[in-house]
């Protein structure tokens, strides 16, 4: 079907011939026509090239491209995104999901599908739209889905952001476009099993961004003392005493995510003798320890949501690691995280550096860490390359 029309201005082509998946308002003609939010819309360059398709916002990323070519956008356009993306999974996973059945199915512009997150927790697909483009296609998404993944998925959930939902006045703010299980969702990361909760939980309900770094935590932990910091529901705890950690104290804000935690304790049939929760503020809780862990874990929520809030969450991060860094024994690991967009691999490193000066320690990198392939990063869109860390011992 044909879909109205944007030009973009003279010279203003360039990043879409580099396959750059954002179009900015600033390059972009006046409108022709009258464009809805979220509607599809043809790019076409000033002198009427076709370039792309793409959905329509208002705001400062006026366009996000969902394909470089002239298709149509119907069902068998969805049926194609979503079989490709799950191929790519079944090679990472070596066509087995028996140790591991919670990944990220669909990740946004790594994908080619802007604006869409779809995580698998066993039998259920957790789906976030963050356009409102994006989630015009729930019911394409949703018969793609079980056309993919043919018979074993009994729930699929709709959790796009709440802002989402008031803009297109709908009363739910999450719902079941498919089943309707409420009991919690157990899935398998790497043998062991967490509790997810899908509906209550933060983002689709877990942390699956982390699993190759719990799996790098595992290898080391053996008989040593491991403070988890922002702990979630204990991905980082679980793996540390199913490895052999002597001790492993688990520290967040939230009492209904430590919960999580013991449940997962025993889920996997593990000591709680060795594991204390404690219900507190990370930084104030490692200004009064005394240096006797010999792994420390700062795996903060993104400090910085937009290039204004860059500085403070620097400083944030600097704060928080340059205690993290006096507190450890010597010789210890430090793992430290940022998830923050606008902070990327160099700023991220520069400010842990920052951090051990300010701490007096030396300090060596063992490790960089990221996100695993099934998030992947679309290499003409590096902005898709939000979670970086470093592994570092203190000496």
């Amino acid at each position: 079907m044909p879909y109205k029309i944007i030009k973009l201005k003279a010279d203003k082509q360039h990043s879409v011939k580099r396959f750059h998946p954002w179009i900015f308002s600033g390059a972009m003609q006046p409108l022709l026509e009258p464009i809805t939010e979220g509607e599809l819309v043809t790019i076409k360059d000033h002198k009427d090239n076709f370039l792309a398709i793409a959905h329509y916002a208002s705001g400062s990323i006026s366009a996000r491209i969902i394909s470089f070519t002239e298709v149509e956008i119907d069902q068998s356009f969805w049926n194609n995104k979503i079989y490709n993306a799950f191929e790519v999974r079944k090679s990472i996973f070596n066509d087995d999901f028996s140790n591991t059945n919670c990944y990220r199915l669909i990740h946004a512009e790594g994908d080619q599908l802007p604006g869409l997150i779809v995580d698998i927790y066993n039998d259920a697909a957790i789906v976030q739209c963050h356009s409102i483009g994006m989630w015009q296609h729930l019911e394409n998404i949703k018969v793609a889905l079980l056309h993919v993944y043919k018979n074993t998925l009994n729930i699929i959930f709709d959790k796009s952001s709440e802002t989402l939902h008031r803009n297109q006045e709908t009363e739910n703010k999450n719902q079941f476009i498919y089943g309707d299980k409420i009991s919690p969702t157990i899935a398998t990361e790497n043998k062991l099993q967490f509790n997810i909760d899908w509906i209550n939980g933060q983002k689709t309900g877990f942390f699956i961004d982390q699993r190759e770094n719990r799996s790098l935590l595992a290898k080391i932990c053996l008989n040593k003392k491991v403070l988890n910091t922002f702990c979630y529901t204990g991905g980082f705890s679980i793996y540390a005493l199913a490895s052999g950690a002597s001790k492993v104290v688990s520290i967040d804000s939230s009492q209904k995510a430590l919960e999580m935690l013991e449940q997962n304790l025993i889920l996997n049939k593990l000591d709680s003798s060795n594991h204390e929760s404690i219900k507190a503020d990370a930084m104030d809780y490692i200004k009064k320890i005394d240096a006797d862990f010999d792994i420390i874990i700062l795996d903060p929520p993104a400090f910085a949501k937009n290039i204004h809030a860059r500085h403070n969450a620097v400083q944030a991060y600097k704060r928080l690691n340059t205690e993290a860094i006096k507190k450890i024994k010597a010789g210890g690991i430090l793992f430290t995280f940022s998830c923050s967009q606008v902070v990327d691999k160099l700023l991220f490193k520069n400010t842990i550096v920052s951090a051990a000066i300010d701490a007096g320690r030396n300090a060596r990198i063992l490790n960089h860490l990221q996100q695993p392939s099934d998030h992947p990063i679309n290499i003409f869109h590096p902005e898709g390359e939000y979670l970086k860390g470093l592994m570092v011992e203190i000496d």
